[in-house]
């Protein structure tokens, strides 16, 4: 939540006054009058009004203002669907070329789902996490890793040699550890640093690391 203080001669021509320079409705704000202000004698001893102004953040907006701003960059027509709970907004979004919009193995559209958590996190409290879809990529995504996991597993099982996967992103990642874990003789541990960090799935005798 942006806030900012104010002055002038009365706390309403304060308002009206940030209102149009914020570009905002007076239902998205919320204020407090610090001082009133005051006329003094003849103009002697007189103070100025003095306002605190918060200016409300609407998750759901700024997540498709911010999008549309983004889309409209790269030449993409779209709309934008949301839902909103107490901690996590899903945000998708339609259109032609999505392709586009998705990237190789979902790179553009996770840059943008971070891109809009940055916006919509912005001075907001408690923080809520964004899901950014397009084409019901995620699902796809995770029905497509978790038949690798299971692929990987079999080939593990047969050679007994452990097997690297390519770099994954942290959700990614997530996804092969949690199907992998019921497996037989598997273990599963990353390597690597950020943005390089891939999964290793071995035989059961080699230790695992941590699962991140």
């Amino acid at each position: 939540m942006k806030i900012i203080e104010r002055t002038g001669k009365t706390p309403e021509l304060v308002i009206e006054a940030a209102l149009l320079e914020l570009k905002v409705g007076r239902d998205e704000i919320e204020t407090e009058t610090l001082e009133a202000g005051s006329k003094g004698i003849l103009g002697i001893g007189a103070k100025p009004a003095r306002v605190r102004i918060s200016i409300k953040i609407d998750p759901e907006k700024t997540a498709v203002d911010f999008i549309k701003e983004m889309a409209l960059a790269m030449g993409i027509a779209i709309n934008v669907k949301t839902s909103l709970d107490s901690k996590q907004l899903d945000v998708v979004v339609e259109g032609d070329d999505m392709g586009i919009l998705i990237g190789k193995r979902g790179q553009t559209l996770d840059a943008m789902q971070y891109l809009v958590s940055l916006a919509v996190n912005k001075g907001h409290a408690p923080y809520i996490t964004v899901v950014l879809d397009a084409e019901n990529y995620r699902k796809r995504r995770k029905e497509s890793l978790e038949r690798l996991g299971i692929s990987i597993a079999r080939k593990v099982r047969s050679t007994k040699k452990a097997v690297t996967l390519e770099p994954m992103n942290t959700f990614e990642r997530r996804i092969i550890h949690a199907v992998l874990q019921g497996e037989k003789g598997i273990s599963t541990h990353s390597e690597g640093n950020e943005p390089y960090r891939n999964i290793v799935v071995s035989p059961k005798k080699y230790v695992a690391k941590t699962n991140k």
